[in-house]
Order: structure tokens, then sequence, then C-alpha cells
């Protein structure tokens, strides 16, 4: 399994929709799961984006699965960057 970072933007509509449901973020969680990725951690920020996640999913097509269909509901805008455990980023440096 791998891990990822999802960078996620409220759309106008997202923003609706949280408003008059914020526990629909935890249906999505579920939702997300049963496409195969994993939410490990999920924080809500401040700053030019709304939610930090970190997943885990078993390749770049279940994360890019998971992306396209969040995206396609016009609530939220991703981006999605993979993320390399510092050990393993070291041991590539060093190779």
């Amino acid at each position: 399994m791998s891990v990822y970072v999802m960078l996620t933007t409220l759309t106008s509509e997202g923003r609706r929709t949280l408003k008059e449901k914020p526990e629909r973020i935890k249906e999505v969680n579920q939702e997300v799961e049963k496409m195969g990725a994993k939410i490990l951690q999920q924080y809500a920020v401040l700053g030019p984006y709304d939610f930090v996640n970190i997943l885990d999913a078993p390749s770049n097509e279940v994360i890019s699965k998971v992306a396209v269909e969040l995206g396609s509901r016009g609530t939220i805008q991703t981006m999605t960057l993979p993320a390399v455990p510092i050990s393993d980023f070291i041991q590539a440096v060093k190779r």
C-alpha cells in the first residue's frame, strides 16, 4: 500500500452541502473506503485548502479513481500527491 496526501478545496456547492449536513464528510469517507482506499488522517485547515487528507491506497490507479469520482460530484476540487516515507527517500537518494 502507498500513502497519498489529498488536498481538497470546497466549491460553492460543497460549502452549501457541508453547512446543511456536516456529517456528510464521514459518509464520503466510507465511500472512499468502498473504492479501495483508506483514510488514515483527515484535517480541516485554514488557507488555500479546506481539508488535508492522508490516505492509504494499493495503487496510483485506485487513488486516481477516488480523486476523479470525488471531483466529478462538483463539491470539491482535489490535488493528490504521493507521499514517500523519509527513510525510503533517504535510501533512494543514497543510491
